[in-house]
Formats: structure tokens, sequence, C-alpha cells
């Protein structure tokens, strides 16, 4: 899936040489990549015939990297110099935020270079990780904020390292779809961190190469761990383990395309999300898994107990800056674990940050990455508030009901041959009898206790095994019995079920 994209950083750049706005003023720390951005921005914009100069206080005027002219090091000469310039050129001003600030006669002279270069295609670039801008240039200045690297940034990021690595990494390897795929993992880092990461999978195995795709999403781990809101979950569980809820299973097959084509189709038709409901032990959270699975997508769960913990700061700040960092990283499944828990009926009537966390939950679902599919879990969807299950902030809402007892067969040879057991000389038939009103979560536990007893009498398990693991295990269906009653008669009108079987 090779395509190519225009980054929109040089897209920006080249927007404000095209609408001569001699004066930009780019809050960035990341100086070695703006200077890059704007060098290929300038190129392409002037058919690289504009000179292109580097000013610090420390090294004065550089061009194409030869020595600074120290006599322009004080920044009043430097404009002084920008001023009688013909042109075109573009001026590119390191931590120049200083000398505006302690200066009237340099905020004066940047008025007189905005208007004296109005039409002479002379640029002055301010890059500075402080945003300082006066009253009295406010107007004239156009001020840029750099977003982390888009895919085309990344692919050229990945060309250039590849052609430093040398032979073994030629950029010549590097065809469009392996590109394409390395980029889209390196989505969500700062230019330096994809730069680390890049670099170390080249030191591991030499090249770049698709097996050097676990390297560089480890990168992307270690930011989400920074987070402390954020858990990735590298267990994920393909479509085959899944028993039952045939329903929910062909909804992801289909729905696993048009996310893979989210490149080239409306929004519209993009998958936002699915929320799942349920008791507890029918397979909501291997759902999750398996939908990770199906989209090939890595998963993430965000922690909504340590949001409102207070460890990470405002509640309100902390999940804001979670679902934002998630856009960053996407592609991604982000798993909302019992939302009922965290986002119920009585945030949507809050006016306090349960309030503002709900309003903004809602406006971002509506407007997040397409790359970012939402996969919500609750235990008992009636607490939710309505706005949050109507049709438009989730794709599909399903209802996952104990399993029939064809799904429970199904399930307990899933969960049989996964622990090498062979189920063929099992009665399934009686197996199905004893566990009507079964989780799949307490057949799980069936076929565990059914090993145990086969492993102390030193023999492969039997049908006796299983039917004294049945009689040991009192399920949900009868200890919770009013509780499923209640769900039940809630979702059977209000969601579709996981399964067709009944």
């Amino acid at each position: 899936m090779s395509q190519f994209i225009e980054s929109k950083a040089i897209a920006s750049f080249c927007d404000a040489l095209d609408a001569h706005r001699p004066l930009i003023y780019i809050q960035s720390s990341e100086e070695q990549r703006v200077e890059q951005l704007l060098r290929t921005a300038v190129s392409s914009y002037f058919k690289d015939r504009a000179h292109f100069f580097i000013w610090s206080s420390t090294a004065g005027l550089q061009e194409n990297g030869r020595a600074g002219n120290v006599d322009l090091c004080d920044p009043s000469k430097l404009l002084e110099f920008v001023l009688a310039h013909p042109g075109p050129a573009l001026f590119l001003l390191k931590d120049f935020h200083d000398h505006i600030q302690s200066s009237g006669g340099i905020r004066r002279r940047l008025r007189d270079i905005y208007y004296a270069c109005l039409e002479k295609h002379t640029f002055v670039a301010i890059v500075s990780p402080v945003k300082f801008i006066p009253e009295e240039i406010n107007r004239e200045v156009l001020f840029l904020t750099l977003p982390i690297p888009d895919l085309a940034e990344l692919q050229m990021l990945l060309r250039r390292e590849a052609e430093l690595a040398g032979s073994g990494s030629d950029a010549t390897q590097l065809d469009p779809d392996l590109l394409y795929v390395l980029a889209r993992a390196l989505q969500g880092l700062t230019y330096n961190e994809a730069r680390h990461a890049i670099r170390r999978a080249i030191a591991k195995y030499g090249k770049l190469g698709i097996e050097a795709i676990p390297q560089l999403l480890e990168e992307k781990r270690l930011l989400i761990g920074k987070t402390g809101l954020i858990e990735y979950i590298p267990d994920v569980v393909p479509l085959s383990q899944l028993g039952g809820l045939d329903n929910l299973k062909n909804w992801l097959r289909e729905r696993r395309k048009l996310f893979q084509q989210r490149e080239s189709i409306s929004h519209e038709i993009i998958p936002k999300g699915v929320l799942m409901m349920g008791i507890s032990g029918c397979g909501k959270s291997l759902s999750v898994k398996v939908i990770a699975s199906a989209f090939e997508l890595p998963l993430y769960r965000l922690d909504m107990i340590q949001i409102f913990s207070g460890n990470v700061g405002n509640p309100e700040h902390a999940f804001v800056e979670a679902c934002r960092t998630m856009e960053e990283i996407a592609p991604a499944v982000l798993w909302f674990d019992e939302i009922e828990t965290s986002i119920s009926a009585n945030a949507a009537e809050s006016s306090g940050i349960l309030g503002r966390i709900f309003g903004f939950f809602l406006t971002w679902m509506q407007e997040k990455s397409p790359g970012l599919f939402i996969a919500a879990t609750a235990n008992r969807i009636d607490l939710l508030p309505a706005e949050m299950i109507r049709k438009g902030r989730f794709d599909q809402v399903f209802f996952i009901d104990l399993p029939t007892p064809a799904e429970r067969v199904e399930i307990l040879k899933i969960h049989l041959l996964k622990r090498g057991v062979n189920p063929d000389p099992l009665d399934m038939e009686l197996f199905s009898k004893l566990t009507e009103g079964w989780t799949g979560a307490e057949v799980e536990q069936c076929v565990i206790g059914a090993m145990v007893s086969a492993q102390l009498n030193d023999r492969p398990v039997d049908n006796n095994d299983l039917f004294f693991a049945c009689k040991q295990i009192v399920p949900l269906s009868k200890t919770m019995k009013e509780q499923l009653n209640h769900i039940r008669s809630w979702a059977f009108e209000r969601a579709i079920r996981a399964s067709s079987r009944t």
C-alpha cells in the first residue's frame, strides 16, 4: 500500500512563502528539523535560486555550512544586512526571542523589514522553543507550531538514515510499500525519537526491512510508558481463537477492509469504534484483543482510574493529553475498559470536571484521527448516558450474551487445543448439558481444572476430569441471575447481538 503524501509542515512553509509573509515565527525545540524542512521548502519554492542563511548569536551568519560571519553576531547588524539584501533569500534566526524581548530597536527594525521585504522575496524565520511575539509586531508575524512528523516527513527521514548507514541499508532497497509500512510504524514519534528508533533498528539488523518494525514500535511503547496513563497490550488474539460471536466476527471482517482503505475513502464510512456490553466473563476483553489482531494494529488501554486518581495532575488535562497522544501514535486500537465506571450518566449531568471530560470525549469521538479505532467495553451499558450510545459515536453496539450450547463446545475445543489436549475422545454433548448458562471464562476454568485432575493422576484428560471440574463451578448466571436478566432485557432492544445463534 504505497502512497505519496506531501509533508504538511513543508506545505505550510511553502504557503507562507507563497503568501509573501516576510516574518515567520516557528515555535519548536527541533532546530535541525526546522532547518531541513525550510531548506526543502525554499528549494522547492524558488527552484534552488534563493540564498539560505542561518544565524545564531554564537556563530554569526552562515550560508551553506560555510564559516559564519562573526561580525554579524550582533543582532542589530544582522537585521541591517537582511534589510539590504536584494533577495530572494531566507534567514533562519535561532533563539532570536531574547533579542526581541530586550530591545525596542530590534522590534522596530523587524517592522521595517516586514514592509521593505513584502515585494522582494526576502524572508526571516525565527525558530525558538519559547513563544514571544510582542504586541508591536504581533500582526506582522506569522506564528507556526511544528507538528510531529507526518508520513511524508518520516519517509524522507527513513531514506536519509538508510543512505547514511551505507550500502547494506541503501535507500534504493526501500521500495515504496516497505517505506510506507516503516513510516507507519514510526508515526506518533518526534523527529529525534524516530531517528533514534531507525538507527537502533539498523544497528540490530544491518538494514531497514520488514523485520525492523518491532524495533521501531519499541520506541513508541517507550513513549506510551512515559505517560503513566496508557498501557500497551502485547497479547492480541487471532480471530480463530474467539469462539462463537459470529455476528461480531463477520462485522470485523467487513470493517477491517474499510479501515485498511481509510486513506482513500470518505471519512464517513471509515470505522470509528465499537461498544461491547455483557456480563463479566463472556468475552468482551478477548474480543478487543481480536479486534487489534484482525485490524493488524497495536492495542493500547487507557487507565481511567489513574486519570481520576490525581497522581498525574488535573484529570481533565490528563485525559485530553492521553487522547491527543493516542491520535499522534495512530494507527492503533484504543481500549476503554468498563467505560461505564468512569463515563456514566452522572458525568453527563455534571458541570464540573466529569462533565467537561464527558463533553470533550463526545466531541473527540466525532473528530479524532481516522487511524484510531475505539474499542469500549461495559458490564452495565444502561449506566451510560444516551449521548454516548447514540448512532454516530460508535459504529455499532454489540451485546455479548451467554454462549449457546454449540458455542460452549466451540470454546471448549479452542481451550483444549490451546493447551495441547485432543478434544476428539471427549463427550461434547455431555459437556454442553453440564455447562448450561456458563460464560466463556467459566468454560476455560473448567478446562484448567480438568487438566489439574489429569496431571495429578498422571494421565490424559478424560470425561471424568471434565465432569468433576464442572461440579466445582457455580456459574454467574445463577449467582447473578437478577442482574443478568436486567442486562438482557435492556440490551435486547438497544443493541445488536454479537451471536446469531439462540
